[in-house]
């Protein structure tokens, strides 16, 4: 059993049945007041983010999630589709919205870990880092700046990111999935 001082960033817990992640937490104490956890949650499931407040006394059930491999096949029109990854014919989707932002970093054949509650797939863990190669770049052109520039590039998942002026189009670079910023050119 967890307490609401167990609420921490990262820890995945199961409030009206359905698991949750912690985003955020913070510990406030107003005078004369039993202190209360602020935490940012978000559920498994459906991708939904919201606040919600935490009291001395509130007890919960830790999530027990599973890991598996699975394949990513493709994208249609905000559903992303993917198969088991011994067993193509078990395939199934996941809303843009479920799997968040690291969805446009995705590229087809990609093995990334699924996540398991009560036996079905709820969602996907996106790797931190992806090695994307660059489909198109504009030429980088150099002028009387003092710090170094950048430019915009499309990469094979079809994301945009703001790359080095160097970057060129066939590259291959290093993306956060968490920040979608450029990280290094492989």
């Amino acid at each position: 059993m967890l307490s609401h001082s167990d609420l921490r960033p990262g820890t995945r817990f199961i409030l009206d049945s359905q698991p949750y992640e912690v985003l955020t937490a913070s510990a406030m104490k107003m005078a004369q007041r039993r202190p209360v956890i602020q935490t940012k949650i978000k559920n498994l499931i459906t991708g939904n983010v919201f606040e919600r407040n935490f009291q001395q006394g509130d007890l919960f059930d830790e999530a027990e999630l599973a890991k598996i491999k699975i394949k990513y096949l493709y994208n249609s029109k905000g559903q992303h589709f993917f198969c088991q990854h011994k067993d193509p014919s078990k395939r199934f989707s996941l809303t843009e919205a479920q799997i968040g932002f690291g969805a446009k970093f995705l590229k087809p054949d990609e093995l990334v870990d699924g996540i398991v509650f009560d036996e079905k797939i709820i969602n996907i863990a996106v790797p931190i880092k992806v090695q994307l190669k660059v489909k198109q770049a504009p030429p980088g052109l150099k002028g009387d700046r003092a710090q170094g520039g950048t430019k915009v590039a499309i990469l094979e998942s079809g994301a945009e990111v703001s790359v080095p002026l160097f970057i060129e189009e066939g590259d291959i670079i290093e993306v956060n999935t968490e920040t979608g910023l450029y990280a290094k050119r492989i």
